[in-house]
């Protein structure tokens, strides 16, 4: 059971700091100067996550168990501390983001997928792990916490025991939610304090699950809003992300925060053109297997063909070699054939003169 009612936990959620969702940037560009380009997507692709992925681009954390599996990847936490995260190197700047994926179970466990900025925009999916009906949508613009109606809840079965699709679509005008093909909600840049509070800088995608309810490094406020405290002996609790569709608005190498001030505008943010390094990458196959897969129909005949030509030469030459193998044991068993028969003549002639007695006596002795 819940300690609080839904709703209470949608206002709770707009009054946690960011962190707690494992969010967090290395450089705030709308109070820092020289933050560095952010590399973009600048396309589309799917992700398989039961597939081991470059580390080029996605890193994920050190607290907590991050693993591939035939089903997925998963983000295990099995006691105090653990956070297993994974976030994405390459950035969209609007864009759609399209997550196949299973929440971890288990009392204060949070789930979450979530794209986030430099600038701390933020907009999210968030599960608790002994919410079995609800899932909870929300946003972020600057870490802006003055707003406490941002968080919303919508109903949904059981997202703990099967994989949905949890679908993010972001223009510079609105964004909306979208669970298994259907809207949930809309949010339109003015709805954002006037667009002040909408998230409008380029963001990555950001995975992971953490104890809400872990007594030991949490506040009570934060233990209640996750759902109580979390009894780590009923672990491991596992969340597990199958596959991630990734859709950049922009065709871009980079986006650079050279021309940013302090509003945090998206039309201040600098589309740099040229060819993405990140897709590029993406697209790369890895693994022996995947780049077979990933040449050429000419090229795969080619080594097919070359296959084929080293088995036959090598079956010939085994065949040959059978061939000279079986000549040679015949010669040799006719030589000791041969030998046995003149040696089986010889006796028979030797039996042969005894009984025609061939045989005489010399000195008392028959010869």
């Amino acid at each position: 059971m819940l300690a609080i009612t839904l709703s209470a936990l949608a206002v709770l959620a707009g009054l946690l700091p960011t962190a707690l969702a494992q969010t967090h940037t290395d450089c705030n560009p709308l109070n820092t100067t020289g933050c560095p380009d952010m590399p973009a997507l600048g396309g589309n692709y799917t992700f398989d996550f039961n597939k081991t992925m470059s580390e080029k681009i996605w890193t994920e954390s050190n607290q907590g168990s991050v693993d591939r599996r035939d089903d997925g990847t998963t983000f295990t936490i099995e006691g105090s501390g653990d956070a297993p995260t994974l976030k994405s190197t390459f950035y969209l700047f609007f864009g759609r983001v399209s997550i196949i994926m299973k929440a971890a179970n288990g009392q204060g466990i949070v789930s979450s997928a979530i794209l986030q900025s430099e600038c701390l925009d933020e907009i999210d999916w968030e599960f608790l792990g002994s919410n079995t009906t609800h899932v909870m949508t929300n946003y972020f613009g600057k870490g802006n916490t003055t707003d406490y109606t941002r968080g919303k809840e919508f109903a949904m079965a059981a997202p703990q025991e099967d994989f949905h699709n949890y679908t993010l679509d972001w223009t510079a005008e609105r964004i909306q939610w979208w669970l298994d093909g259907k809207m949930l909600r809309e949010l339109k840049y003015g709805e954002a304090l006037g667009g002040k509070n909408y998230p409008q800088t380029p963001m990555n995608i950001r995975l992971g699950s953490w104890s809400g309810g872990d007594v030991k490094n949490n506040d009570p406020g934060v233990v209640e809003w996750a759902g109580g405290a979390t009894d780590f002996k009923k672990g491991p609790f596992v969340m597990t992300v199958r596959e991630i569709y990734a859709e950049d608005y922009h065709t871009a190498k980079t986006y650079s925060w050279a021309n940013m001030d302090a509003t945090g505008d998206w039309q201040k943010v600098k589309v740099v053109e040229g060819k993405s390094e990140s897709l590029e990458e993406a697209q790369k196959p890895h693994g022996v297997k995947n780049r077979i897969m990933a040449l050429s129909q000419t090229a795969k005949i080619a080594i097919a063909g070359g296959v084929l030509g080293f088995v036959l030469i090598l079956s010939c030459f085994i065949t040959i070699c059978c061939v000279k193998q079986r000549r040679a044991g015949r010669k040799e068993f006719a030589e000791i054939q041969a030998q046995e028969d003149k040696e089986a003549a010889e006796l028979r002639e030797y039996k042969n003169k005894m009984a025609a007695g061939h045989f005489g006596y010399a000195g008392g002795n028959r010869v």
